[in-house]
């Protein structure tokens, strides 16, 4: 069964960034002082290699599919868990002349796994192969949960505050939306 023109460019884009996202991850991993960064960079690189090992291997044999790896998944959060509000933030200025320090490192990691999934899901869009799409609408949601993970860790110590506007704004703005109350839609 061939793949649609497409689909294989972006099957070789995934291919391409999977393949620099594992490079950059194991440096990471070998870079950071951080225990826990670490081993969440480790689990992170290998769910990259089997995501990028399985794509590959479905594209050699389109029987690789009855093998997909599952979603990577997130333990249930509370709202409550997450940290909001701006507590004295840090300037940021580019150092490029610096090592990386785990801040740095782990900001790489969580832009990476946040461009990883929105690229998966714009490729998803793309595939006629229902197999391939899934793999990539599979990739988006682990990249996405991976992304978050990053987010709370960095989050709990201070890496990555939230900003909030006034509780009594954000609902007034919100609150304008109103439910339709099931009323029936009319057809023009």
């Amino acid at each position: 069964m061939p793949f649609g023109a497409h689909e294989t460019m972006e099957v070789h884009e995934i291919l391409n960034e999977k393949i620099h996202l594992i490079n950059l991850f194991g440096r990471m991993a070998h870079e950071t002082e951080n225990h826990q960064l670490r081993q969440m960079i480790e689990r992170h690189l290998q769910t990259a290699v089997e995501a990028y090992d399985q794509m590959v291997a479905y594209t050699h044999d389109y029987g690789a599919a009855n093998r997909m790896p599952q979603v990577y998944g997130m333990p249930r959060m509370s709202p409550e868990q997450v940290q909001y509000g701006l507590h004295n933030p840090a300037p940021m200025l580019p150092q490029p002349q610096q090592a990386f320090r785990d801040q740095q490192i782990a900001s790489a990691l969580l832009l990476a796994h946040k461009n990883s999934a929105k690229n998966h899901m714009a490729a998803s869009l793309e595939c006629a192969d229902p197999n391939l799409r899934q793999m990539m609408v599979n990739g988006a949601i682990t990249c996405s949960n991976q992304a978050y993970e990053v987010f709370l860790l960095m989050n709990e110590n201070g890496l990555y505050q939230v900003p909030t506007m006034n509780d009594h704004t954000a609902k007034t703005f919100l609150h304008a939306y109103q439910p339709t109350n099931s009323q029936p839609m009319m057809h023009i």
